[in-house]
């Protein structure tokens, strides 16, 4: 019974438009002067049209905003009674942008997943197709992704089929009705892609009574085992009442590590995450897991007097041994500080910790023999 013209035309935002509803008589007695528009169901304004003759409505748009949807704005005509006359989608919008920032990792040296960001301002307000394309390096056709949002919106899975030893090319092509673009290409070979999942059961324990340490142990990802990966591994820590992490970089290859110079009697939330490496030879490095699931733990309360809970400082006027113990002390403050993971290292804190301890234990023990008299002797001379 009527026509819109133009039918669903595609604009860029900002755009202007002039459309018509022309009749043909049908329902009878149906003219220009009788017809109304509405643009997403909502009736526009009459000053918005004007008649251009007894059968043909125009209506001008001016400054055209991003579609509402993208499936396109629908712009109706209706005869007097409200009945729908004739419809027709408006798709307003921009060009797709370049795609940028590809990053890819695979699990397993078989498969390949990639994400990417859609461009600088992102949101086109029209349906845009992004599709992930890949091809070997110096030959080969070029192939399609096909398993799509597979870890994000803009991220594709490539789950086999693929050559090790021999780079990619891959890259990422967006298009939508205003036009189309095409990334960057990015080459990398599968080997220096390697990623795993977090190391799974990660313990976190007190070590004995010492209140300022804690004991973290953690089992390698499968992966390491059927890949022969090797790999080292990345701890971080925080105070349960504080979202700042403290991160240890020099746990190598070990799967456990001991964290020093810890608060008495607070909980701690610890994380583990792994990086492949030297795969097949490889002197590239992988690619960080994610960091596992925050464990928790306590450190042991304080059951010294001192302020901070440290170790006895010496009486004054003992036998000098005051530079080797302020060296001791420096070097255990460093250990602290560093929460320094290693076993050697430990085990000299642990050897100086016990030697602390008896060493006062003793020197209490020799004051309750020696008379009175004799005490103020051995504190020192006497004023």
């Amino acid at each position: 019974t009527a026509v819109i013209s133009p039918q669903d035309p595609t604009l860029l935002i900002g755009s202007s438009l002039l459309a018509t509803c022309s009749v043909h008589g049908d329902p009878p007695g149906a003219t220009a002067e009788g017809l109304y528009w509405t643009l997403n169901g909502r009736r526009l304004p009459p000053e918005l049209s004007r008649v251009l003759n007894a059968s043909t409505l125009a209506l001008a748009l001016a400054n055209l905003n991003g579609s509402r949807q993208q499936s396109g704005d629908n712009l109706v005509c209706h005869a007097r009674d409200g009945s729908i006359l004739a419809g027709s989608c408006l798709y307003v919008g921009l060009p797709p942008e370049k795609p940028v920032n590809i990053s890819c990792w695979s699990k397993n040296m078989k498969d390949l997943t990639c994400r990417w960001t859609p461009g600088a301002h992102g949101e086109t307000f029209l349906h845009t197709n992004y599709s992930l394309k890949y091809k070997l390096r110096w030959y080969g056709q070029d192939n399609t992704c096909e398993e799509y949002h597979t870890v994000g919106p803009h991220s594709c899975h490539i789950p086999k089929d693929l050559a090790l030893f021999t780079p990619y090319e891959i890259w990422v092509e967006a298009t939508n009705r205003l036009g189309s673009a095409r990334s960057d290409v990015l080459t990398l070979d599968i080997l220096d892609v390697v990623t795993t999942d977090p190391p799974p059961d990660v313990h976190v324990s007190r070590v004995g009574g010492l209140e300022d340490q804690l004991s973290v142990r953690w089992v390698s990802p499968p992966a390491l085992k059927d890949f022969l990966f090797q790999a080292k591994y990345q701890i971080r820590y925080r105070v349960e009442d504080s979202v700042d992490w403290k991160v240890v970089d020099d746990v190598s290859n070990q799967t456990s590590c001991r964290l020093a110079g810890l608060k008495p009697g607070t909980v701690y939330f610890v994380q583990v995450r792994c990086n492949p490496f030297g795969i097949y030879g490889s002197k590239k490095a992988g690619i960080w897991s994610e960091w596992s699931h925050p464990t928790a733990a306590s450190t042991p309360r304080s059951e010294r007097s001192g302020p901070g809970g440290g170790a006895c400082e010496p009486r004054g006027g003992e036998p000098s041994s005051g530079p080797v113990r302020r060296e001791l002390k420096q070097f255990l403050g460093w250990l602290k500080k560093h929460a320094y993971c290693s076993n050697l290292s430990f085990r000299l804190y642990d050897q100086w910790r016990a030697w602390m301890q008896k060493s006062h234990k003793t020197r209490n023990q020799d004051e309750g023999i020696l008379p009175s008299g004799r005490r103020g002797t051995a504190r020192g001379p006497a004023r």
